[in-house]
This record gives C-alpha cells, sequence and structure tokens, in this order.
C-alpha cells in the first residue's frame, strides 16, 4: 500500500504536446501493476487535443476543466470526476485558475502512446 499527496509529485510536460500541461506518474509499469496513477498541473487556459488510448478517470481536486468529446461538453470542478473511455479524441480546456487533477488509467497510457 502507498499514500500519495501533491507534494510527492515529479510534474513532466505531457508527452507530445506543447501547452502548460504537466503529468506525474506516481504508479506506474515500473511497479508491476495493471494502472498508472497520477496527478495533473494544467496551468491556466491550456488546451490539450488528444486520442485517449487508455481508460482514463482524470478527478479534479482544484480548479476547474471541460472535456468535449462528440460535440459533447462536460465541465468539472473540485471533486467531480470524467470518465474517458479508451477511443475518444478529446479536447481537453484548463480555464483561468488552472487545475490540479488526479488521473487514473487502465493500462499504462505511456506505454500505450509509444505502441501508436
Amino acid at each position: 500500500m502507498q499514500r500519495y499527496e501533491p507534494a510527492d509529485a515529479r510534474f513532466e510536460r505531457s508527452p507530445g504536446q506543447d501547452a502548460d500541461i504537466f503529468a506525474a506518474n506516481l504508479v506506474d509499469q515500473r511497479d508491476g501493476g495493471p494502472i498508472t496513477v497520477g496527478y495533473g498541473r494544467y496551468q491556466p487556459d491550456q488546451v490539450l487535443e488528444t486520442e485517449i488510448v487508455v481508460d482514463d478517470v482524470m478527478v479534479v481536486l482544484e480548479g476547474r476543466v471541460s472535456v468535449e468529446a462528440d460535440g459533447q461538453v462536460f465541465a468539472a470542478g473540485p471533486g467531480e470526476i470524467i470518465y474517458m473511455p479508451k477511443g475518444n479524441s478529446v479536447v481537453i480546456r484548463s480555464h483561468g485558475e488552472g487545475a490540479l487533477t488526479a488521473y487514473v488509467t487502465y493500462p499504462h497510457w505511456a506505454e500505450a502512446e509509444e505502441g501508436q
């Protein structure tokens, strides 16, 4: 068992994008389990367009994000969850205050992106 908090995170720019959006895996394929767990940090007013290559659960801890997929927009604030199934093309937007999120993916997102 492990316990994590944002201070444990070592944020790095999300692969393949230039926006001020950063990810910090805390548990991933290197730990031998089936999921990736981590934090995401979005600076204010950032946009990420991406194909979801794994099942992805995003929990908003601070700030607000909007996720657009198939013409629908889902907005979430602190304590709210957005589930993004594998295969969706999405546009993720942070708003004026930016956002801190936690995520869980199955399987590991880094391995899935490498396989594309």
